[in-house]
């Protein structure tokens, strides 16, 4: 019994893969495709979008700078998703548990004034 369901399995696979390739060019399934140099995703201590700001803790091994990360900015509705991915590593060796600061204006990330602003980066306990 347990080789049947094996077997069985086994001779789904395949069809599975296809439908999920195809299901992926279909136009309404298609998403942006993401440049490696676009970096990667940053997770993040805490962020606060506040008086036309964002504000952004991140870990740093002590060299992090704001040119070190690029905010992506889409439209979702009726407000706006901030993506921080890190385009550069920070190969310092002076760690600070708690992160840096890191801000962008809104005219910096292409914002209007009081626009309505979700982070979607993960959230990440900074080191004890």
């Amino acid at each position: 019994m347990k080789s049947s369901v094996v077997f069985a399995l086994l001779a789904f696979a395949p069809i599975i893969a296809g439908c999920s390739m195809v299901a992926d060019l279909l136009p309404e399934r298609q998403t942006a495709r993401l440049d490696p140099a676009d970096g990667q995703i940053e997770p993040i201590h805490a962020a606060a979008i506040a008086q036309d700001q964002a504000v952004f803790w991140v870990s740093s091994n002590g060299c992090t700078r704001k040119a070190d990360l690029n905010p992506t900015v889409r439209t979702d509705g009726d407000g706006s998703v901030i993506t921080l991915r890190r385009v550069k590593e920070d190969r310092c060796r002076n760690v600070r548990p708690e992160g840096v600061e890191l801000r962008w204006s809104f005219q910096e990330l292409g914002l209007p004034s009081g626009a309505r602003v979700s982070v979607e980066n993960p959230y990440q306990l900074p080191a004890s």
